[in-house]
């Protein structure tokens, strides 16, 4: 077990945000040229190759042999959706609003995991909800004409990405990080194939290295993530990923000249206040229980 160290988790946290940042930036210049489906496969083929070395360092293909190959399927039909509905939305909203309401995320693994989990629906978790909800409103703003399908595409990826945090949940228990994000690899690239297949084109010169760094960064931000949550709880590590939204809006504006309104700002401080009510009140369920 890896030793406790907030600095530590920092750093691996900080390596996550790196790869998630790079990933976003990637997927939207590959998206120019190539179509969603062959980005995704080319994605899961070459990261299957980057995480080789880790693999290798967990004893090789025969410690990736699972006993719960439906869940691991289940997982990544679901993951797959999420991925491919984000890379869609990522080419048509802002990149502050695609974040901020993929952030969501927590909101519906919350539900999922009181229903298929039986975790307790607590008060903070209510409020969570409603806040990450009104959120929500507060940025896609209905019926003033400023929606966008991308927002409802990137909701969608935030429910699906619910779905596969919480079979993810489940995985854990029997399953190390490394041979999960394996077979997302594995069962992804079989999953897109005959789509990537139907709109494949020759990549141009130009479009390689994009291709390179969205595979890299998805792939290892979640061993990144993983690591991190090896040093520090959870109501640690989750916080400092919503650095995320100021990081990736930051890219949308130097990038891409992109603007962030009040209602955008306002949305995202209530989606992550609902998180943060959420994750102190696990803290305060999960610290008297210390060993010592």
């Amino acid at each position: 077990m890896a030793t406790q160290s907030n600095l530590k988790a920092a750093f691996w946290m900080g390596c996550s945000l790196g790869c998630m940042i790079l990933m976003t930036w990637a997927g939207r210049e590959t998206t120019r040229e190539l179509d969603v489906f062959q980005v995704m496969e080319m994605r899961s083929l070459i990261g299957l190759i980057m995480l080789y070395p880790l693999v290798h360092l967990a004893g090789g293909f025969p410690a990736m042999a699972t006993k719960r190959p439906l869940q691991h399927i289940g997982r990544n039909i679901a993951h797959y959706t999420g991925q491919f509905s984000w890379l869609v939305a990522l080419t048509m909203i802002p990149l502050a609003q695609l974040v901020a309401i993929e952030f969501t995320t927590p909101i519906w693994t919350a539900l999922l995991a009181m229903a298929f989990l039986g975790e307790r629906m607590t008060a903070p978790k209510t409020i969570a909800v409603a806040l990450g909800l009104i959120g929500v409103v507060v940025i896609v703003r209905p019926g003033v004409g400023s929606f966008d399908a991308g927002h409802m595409i990137v909701l969608g990826a935030a429910v699906a990405f619910g779905v596969s945090m919480t079979m993810t949940k489940s995985l854990t228990r029997t399953e190390s990080v490394v041979r999960i994000i394996f077979w997302m690899l594995v069962i992804q690239s079989v999953i897109g194939l005959v789509p990537a297949v139907l709109v494949w084109r020759t990549p141009s010169a130009d479009v390689w290295p994009w291709i390179v760094v969205i595979a890299f960064g998805g792939s290892y931000a979640h061993y990144c993530m993983a690591q991190a949550l090896s040093h520090a709880d959870a109501t640690v590590v989750t916080p400092m990923d919503f650095l995320r939204v100021p990081a990736t809006a930051a890219l949308g504006y130097f990038a891409y000249s992109e603007g962030v309104d009040m209602f955008t700002v306002l949305g995202t401080v209530l989606i992550l206040a609902g998180n943060l009510i959420n994750l102190a009140a696990r803290r305060r369920v999960v610290e008297p229980v210390e060993v010592p």
